[in-house]
């Protein structure tokens, strides 16, 4: 879409829905200033990639859209604009081919992000787009201008179009800290509370445990809560617990904890055996062997899963072949709380997604467009997250382009 005369447009934030936001402008003609208060641009998604980029997943569509919850039906015809499959030819338009792992994660063969970031920002840069870092966004002043603090002092700023992508309100050190909520509040719009996702949930260990096994995984269980069951692994953290699998139940542990105060979770050590499998391994048991070498020996659990089992019986470990194998298929270990929001990889809330219309302009302060986190969804880590921040940075400017051009 190209515009008969030029225009200007805002993009405030610098991470993947702004980014993206601001290279579909520029490419479609549009004066583009992308504005970040961090010295430099993408830093969250730089830290995304330090485990591997994950950038989306290969699952069937319906099965990846329906991953993101109570937002699935909003942001359906999004992703289907913008769907996994288009965001691996972009980045391989970037020079960066992609696999498939045996998760069905999509990667970049690099396994990081930073020669996919720099492509990217390389392109901005051909495509015109003004960078202006340092620049922290305050609100809009009295004649609607936009009010930033700079290195060089407070300036007003009057594009034709904004487009807010200041993320949610965890990693505040990357950039995203949620201040923004408090500037759309004033304006009259509704900001749903921030609330942490993908985050780790405390738990009251012994000292004996946590100074011991604070940092072991443990591989190869299953989780299960309010009739959901996820495999993966878990981190013992000298909080609680951390890691995929508790991320995927994420949502579920979290909102039981907001409205109990706690969360019992159930841990399977064993889940390819029952119970009476592991009852029967169990009853060879040599005389004079202690319990935790039993555990060790018969069912090859390490230390930190035996230490596990010793957390959740509370007591002495029965002997017992039948209660041992129980509590080996479904140990019970109470969350108290949950981590730090800061801590959370991301955060549920934002602005109401009825609080925009369908090109993601908001209705209370039309020519003003978001995109990313800053809208009230939430999705597993696996590559939903950074699908959907890309997805919706596409479809805020490209509503931008149809209200110039209206």
């Amino acid at each position: 879409m190209s515009l008969s005369s030029p225009r200007t447009v805002a993009v405030i934030g610098g991470g993947p829905a702004g980014l993206m936001a601001a290279e579909v402008l520029s490419a479609s003609g549009v004066t583009v200033t992308l504005y970040d208060r961090m010295p430099s641009l993408g830093r969250k998604l730089l830290m995304a990639g330090r485990g591997g980029l994950n950038l989306t997943h290969s699952e069937p569509f319906d099965r990846f859209v329906g991953r993101y919850a109570e937002a699935s039906e909003r942001l359906r015809p999004i992703l289907e604009a913008f769907p996994p499959s288009a965001l691996v030819a972009w980045a391989e338009d970037l020079g960066q081919p992609t696999f498939v792992g045996s998760s069905g994660r999509v990667f970049p063969k690099a396994m990081k992000a930073s020669p996919l970031l720099r492509a990217w920002l390389a392109r901005l840069e051909t495509q015109g787009v003004v960078l202006k870092t340092r620049h922290t966004w305050k609100g809009w002043n009295e004649a609607g201008g936009l009010m930033f603090a700079g290195p060089d002092g407070e300036h007003a700023a009057h594009p034709d179009v904004t487009i807010l992508a200041l993320g949610g309100g965890s990693w505040s050190r990357l950039g995203s800290d949620g201040a923004w909520a408090s500037i759309l509040q004033g304006t009259g719009v509704e900001v749903a509370p921030f609330r942490p996702s993908n985050g780790g949930f405390t738990v009251a260990w012994s000292h004996l445990f946590r100074e011991r096994f604070a940092g072991e995984p443990l591989k190869a269980i299953s989780l299960s809560f309010g009739g959901r069951q996820v495999r993966g692994e878990m981190m013992v953290a000298a909080y609680g617990v951390e890691g995929g699998a508790i991320y995927a139940l994420s949502a579920e542990l979290r909102d039981a904890v907001e409205r109990g105060g706690d969360a019992v979770l159930q841990i399977d050590l064993k889940p390819d055996l029952s119970v009476g499998q592991i009852a029967q391994k169990l009853a060879k048991a040599r005389k004079g062997e202690s319990v935790t070498n039993h555990l060790r020996k018969a069912l090859h659990l390490p230390p930190v899963a035996v230490g596990l089992l010793r957390e959740a019986a509370g007591v002495n470990l029965s002997a017992e072949p039948e209660a041992l194998a129980v509590l080996v298929k479904a140990a019970p270990i109470t969350l108290t709380g949950c981590a730090p929001m800061d801590r959370a990889i991301s955060t549920a809330g934002g602005v109401a997604l009825g609080g925009v219309d369908g090109n993601l302009m908001l209705t209370a302060r039309p020519g003003v467009f978001l995109a990313g986190e800053m809208l009230d969804w939430e999705a597993p880590t696996g590559g939903y997250l950074l699908q959907a921040a890309f997805a919706t940075g596409r479809a805020a400017a490209l509503g931008a382009l149809a209200h110039l051009k209206d």
